[in-house]
């Protein structure tokens, strides 16, 4: 949230359109929304997923929010003209994909974003693999959830991951820096 606060203090505006690419149940942008309003911040949220049943939780959970909606669509096929965004946040979203395909999307994501890009994922840490190995075994139910979120952390970044996707990216400011819960927050913006 800090990583948004930053962007609009080195870019005012009177609004915002923020878009969450792979926004999943939508709970970030809830919490963009609330942290928002708090700071007198006035957003646009848009949550973009591939997955229809996500959307329509997403949808259901952010009916007392009149400045969210949701799409279907795949972040590759769109153009700025189409978007129009001042801010892409990707949460949790990129461990999932393969370098060949992160490279695109964080090329994809400069692209679209007119101000910057803010990405939180997950740190390939030991010690959160043994963590959530204790975690898991008490309080998640099933094998599939277990394996999965092993699966997560294994699949994370290392901080020098971030650096070498940052250059691919040499006409942006980056800042790169550890967050609580094994996380990175990497933002990134136009000079």
């Amino acid at each position: 949230m800090k990583a948004i606060q930053r962007l609009a203090n080195k870019f005012p505006r009177t609004k915002y359109r923020i878009v969450d690419m792979g926004c999943g149940d939508g709970s970030m942008l809830r919490e963009v929304a609330a942290f928002c309003a708090g700071l007198g911040i006035n957003v646009e949220l848009t949550g973009i997923d591939l997955n229809e049943k996500s959307l329509q939780i997403a949808r259901q959970k952010s009916k007392p929010y009149n400045n969210i909606s949701y799409f279907k669509g795949d972040i590759l096929d769109l153009n700025a003209q189409e978007l129009h965004c001042d801010i892409l946040l990707c949460t949790l979203t990129l461990h999932h994909f393969h370098e060949k395909e992160i490279e695109l999307f964080i090329t994809k994501f400069a692209e679209l974003a007119r101000i910057g890009v803010i990405v939180n994922d997950l740190e390939r840490n030991k010690i959160a693999y043994q963590l959530f190995k204790i975690f898991a075994a008490v309080f998640m139910k099933t094998e599939i959830a277990r394996q999965d979120g092993l699966t997560s952390i294994k699949s994370g970044f290392l901080k020098k991951d971030m650096i070498a996707y940052s250059e691919l990216l040499p006409n942006m400011k980056h800042h790169i820096s550890s967050r609580w819960a094994f996380r990175y927050e990497w933002s990134f913006w136009h000079t």
